[in-house]
C-alpha cells in the first residue's frame, strides 16, 4: 500500500508566545491538532482524529519540524535538537516551539501578538484508520499517524486548533485558569 501524505489545518485561536527576554528565545505553544473535533475535509467526507493517533509516532519519530505554513524552508523548530517538544494530552497534539532568531520568527511572532496567525495544522500520514459510509457525508476516524510536520498557518483545516505566544509562566497559569473557566461556563450554558 502507498503512503498518501496529507496535510490538516486548526484554528488556534489561543496561540500562546512568550517574548524572548534575557536573551532566552521566544516560545510559541498551542495545540497542532485536537482530539474528537469533526471537521469537513474539502466538501468529501468528514474526519475526526482519536485520542493517542500521535503518541507512537512522537515516541518513535525523534526528528518532526515545526514549519511556518507547511513550508519546509520555514523550520521554526525541530524535535530532533529540542527546539519542539511534542506530546499528547486529554484535548490533543500539544507542543512548544523555542522560536529561532530570525526575520521569519520575529514576524511570525509579531503576527501571532495582533492575532492574525492562531491557526494550526499538522502533516502526516495515516497509518490507521476507519471509514464509516453509513454516515453522510462519510466520516473518516483517524486512529494512528506517522507524524512529519506541525506548521502554525494563517488558514486551517480544523478550527479547534490553537497557538499563542508564551508571555511568561505566570501569564500561562492565568490563561489556563481562564480557559478552565470558559469551558465549565460553556459546559453549563451548552455551548451558546
Amino acid at each position: 500500500m502507498t503512503k498518501k501524505r496529507e496535510l490538516r489545518t486548526i484554528d488556534i485561536t489561543n496561540l500562546k508566545t512568550r517574548d524572548a527576554i534575557n536573551d532566552n528565545p521566544a516560545v510559541i505553544s498551542g495545540y497542532a491538532a485536537v482530539f474528537n473535533s469533526k471537521t469537513n475535509i474539502g466538501d468529501y467526507f468528514e474526519e475526526v482524529i482519536s485520542p493517542g493517533a500521535f503518541s507512537k509516532s512522537i515516541a518513535n519519530n525523534s526528528d518532526i519540524r515545526a514549519l511556518f505554513n507547511h513550508n519546509w524552508d520555514n523550520v521554526l523548530g525541530r524535535s530532533k535538537n529540542g527546539t519542539l517538544r511534542l506530546s499528547e494530552d486529554e484535548r490533543g497534539l500539544r507542543f512548544e516551539v523555542e522560536l529561532p532568531n530570525t526575520s521569519l520568527a520575529r514576524d511570525l511572532a509579531e503576527s501571532m501578538a495582533r492575532g492574525d496567525i492562531n491557526q494550526c495544522s499538522f502533516g502526516f500520514f495515516a497509518t490507521e484508520e476507519h471509514w464509516d459510509y453509513s454516515a453522510e457525508p462519510a466520516l473518516r476516524t483517524i486512529q494512528e499517524v506517522e507524524l512529519y510536520e506541525i506548521s502554525v498557518v494563517s488558514i486551517p483545516a480544523y478550527d479547534d486548533t490553537e497557538v499563542a505566544l508564551v508571555r511568561s509562566k505566570e501569564i500561562d497559569k492565568t490563561v489556563e485558569q481562564r480557559l478552565k473557566i470558559l469551558n465549565q461556563i460553556k459546559g453549563v450554558l451548552g455551548n451558546e
